[in-house]
């Protein structure tokens, strides 16, 4: 077959792109799922950088597939992880066929270092995508494989009693609980103008939003943060962020801000 070089553009063996000159970043990820057929999936650092959880890698892409030999092929430019997954294990985002992001961050536990896993955990986290009930079940699922050990210690620090909780809620709650034990307890996962938002002091308009450690694994994340707080802002709520590492070595500084915006600080009332 002849293939016209103004419409057809060969990515990889049976993968066309018709009718664009430049492919997006996208286009090249679902190029390389499709390049490997039914049942592929993008995976580990790819999957990571499209559901946000870290920064997209240049290069090579993750894609797992039931067929063909694992290890990259460097003329696509594909790192091909073998194996069947769960149906569970399976999604679709921005119609690119992919991991969920609990077998995500299972995969992504032997990839990368426990400071770049915790990390993309957090952001997981803060996006409001981690759910620990399908981490645990992705646990269940990998016996024998080399993430269990990062992934349960993850698992264990997040300190839920019952597998539905966010880790970064439930250290504010307890922050709250050490500082703030005598006023009204905030409002928790409550949407205003279509967010979801952490903790909520509707008589003070106060919202405080959760952060990752690191503040943001990418300028898109950032961005729309940004965006969301001046959409608020401009309808008169208050927002304030944190991060763990700021409950943590903060507290007690934390703690008078936010009595100060909910008109309690202690040292004024005492004067």
């Amino acid at each position: 077959m002849r293939l016209d070089a103004e419409r057809l553009q060969a990515l990889h063996r049976e993968v066309f792109a018709v009718g664009h000159a430049r492919v997006s970043r996208q286009g090249r990820r679902l190029a390389a799922v499709l390049a490997y057929g039914d049942g592929a999936l993008l995976s580990h650092r790819s999957a990571a950088a499209l559901w946000g959880l870290m920064r997209p890698r240049a290069g090579v892409i993750d894609v797992t597939a039931p067929v063909g030999r694992q290890g990259i092929h460097r003329r696509d430019r594909i790192w091909i992880h073998r194996g069947r997954l769960h149906p569970e294990d399976r999604a679709n985002r921005a119609g690119i066929p992919v991991t969920t992001v609990a077998r995500t961050l299972f995969d992504l536990a032997e990839v990368v270092n426990l400071k770049q896993l915790e990390s993309a955990w957090e952001e997981a986290d803060r996006l409001k995508l981690l759910r620990l009930t399908e981490v645990a079940a992705a646990c269940e699922r990998g016996y024998g494989r080399r993430a269990l050990r990062p992934i349960r210690h993850l698992l264990a620090t997040a300190r839920a009693p019952v597998m539905n909780r966010s880790p970064l809620e439930d250290r504010f709650s307890e922050f709250c609980r050490e500082h703030l034990a005598d006023l009204p307890a905030p409002l928790t996962n409550i949407s205003i103008l279509d967010h979801e938002v952490d903790a909520y002091w509707p008589g003070h308009r106060l919202v405080v939003e959760m952060d990752s450690w690191e503040f943001h694994s990418h300028r898109a994340a950032f961005e729309s943060d940004r965006a969301r707080d001046a959409k608020m802002q401009a309808e008169g709520y208050r927002v304030i962020r944190l991060t763990h590492r700021q409950l943590e070595t903060g507290a007690p500084r934390i703690s008078t801000q936010l009595r100060k915006m909910l008109g309690t600080d202690r040292r004024a009332s005492a004067t």
